[in-house]
């Protein structure tokens, strides 16, 4: 008879390890997974980038002496596929490594695998346990369960304020066109990070064109995002540097469809729900992240129409007295955090 908390206690590692996986396997979820012979890990692994061998392989493949695997337990934060994709069945070869015992996390959301894993197992004769940190499993991969759940991408909305509410000045003749920096440098480079994590980032009209942002990643490592730009009329200039081919750029508009080099452009009907069209659109090519940078037009639609999933809301040391007002989320208490002398809010949509 195990203690209390035993099987929790390797579940939180293969979390720990699936987590090293953010921003690399998309559309494939993060996975870790350890193998435990006599309370001991002997061995242990993660997928690391999509289309590369999955956690179960690499755990499998990093223990010395196999002839331990017929007195092993394997640990997984989510079922065990057992269809052929990029790779075989992980759940072959488990069942032909001779493990006898399986502590799954969580089912996995995707049609193809769920409950056949399981089931794949069992029926070899796997003891198989299923639902240890359920909640932290999903969490950790709750871009790929809103992918599969709610057949769009996990939208993450991002702004930074001032002290008194404003997310800008009111840029006119008076105001050059360019950015109006809130945040301290470290905040910053979060922001570059968090770019680094997500497989797209979404702006407006406005905003590609007040602030000319260049979208990538700069001030982190990693690859950076598919640009997506919504411009209705195709009026943003041609100069910006969004358009600058760099980095695949999907531009939404209701004119037509052409590819010129890394620019896409996506005709969509603005007469009806552009949103619901532009997200669906994003399903389909498997794309399970949006990071949402602006404006506050675009940000203030997407929360009065419920579609967010996380709010992060940058506070920055000092006042503008007018302005853009920031856009408000109401009746949700946020996580807190002090980066330098900015504060870092976290909301999360139920």
């Amino acid at each position: 008879m195990k203690e209390p908390g035993y099987h929790e206690h390797y579940i939180r590692r293969c979390l720990e390890l699936a987590a090293t996986g953010l921003g690399h396997t998309a559309p494939n979820p993060m996975v870790g997974s350890v193998i435990v012979n006599n309370d001991r890990i002997i061995g242990e692994g993660y997928h690391q980038y999509f289309g590369f061998p999955h956690a179960e392989v690499n755990t499998i493949q990093s223990v010395a002496k196999k002839s331990l695997l017929k007195d092993c337990v394997l640990y997984v934060n989510l079922e065990p596929c057992s269809h052929t994709g990029k790779t075989p069945p992980c759940t072959d070869l488990i069942i032909n490594s001779g493990i006898p015992e399986v502590i799954i996390g969580m089912i996995d959301p995707n049609p193809l695998v769920s409950g056949k894993g399981v089931q794949k197992l069992i029926s070899a004769g796997i003891r198989t346990t299923v639902g240890v940190l359920e909640d932290e499993c999903r969490t950790l991969n709750r871009r790929f369960c809103c992918h599969h759940k709610n057949k769009r991408p996990f939208i993450i909305l991002k702004w930074a304020q001032t002290q008194d509410g404003f997310m800008d000045m009111i840029r006119g003749d008076s105001y050059p066109a360019k950015p109006t920096w809130i945040s301290n440098p470290v905040s910053k480079m979060l922001v570059h990070k968090w770019r680094s994590e997500e497989q797209a980032i979404l702006v407006g009209t406005n905003t590609a064109l007040l602030d000319n942002p260049r979208l990538n990643v700069r001030e982190w490592t990693g690859s950076s995002p598919i640009r997506l730009v919504i411009d209705r009329s195709l009026r943003l200039p041609e100069h910006l540097h969004i358009f600058d081919g760099s980095e695949k750029t999907w531009i939404f508009n209701d004119r037509t469809a052409k590819e010129k080099g890394n620019n896409r452009y996506i005709p969509l009907d603005f007469k009806n729900n552009m949103l619901i069209q532009m997200l669906y659109l994003l399903y389909e090519n498997e794309i399970q992240s949006v990071l949402v940078e602006g404006g506050k037009k675009l940000i203030d639609t997407l929360l009065m129409e419920d579609l967010w999933d996380e709010a992060r809301v940058i506070i920055g040391n000092q006042n503008f007295t007018s302005g853009v007002s920031a856009p408000v989320i109401r009746s949700k208490v946020p996580e807190e955090f002090r980066i330098l002398d900015d504060t870092l809010l976290i909301y999360y949509n139920a």
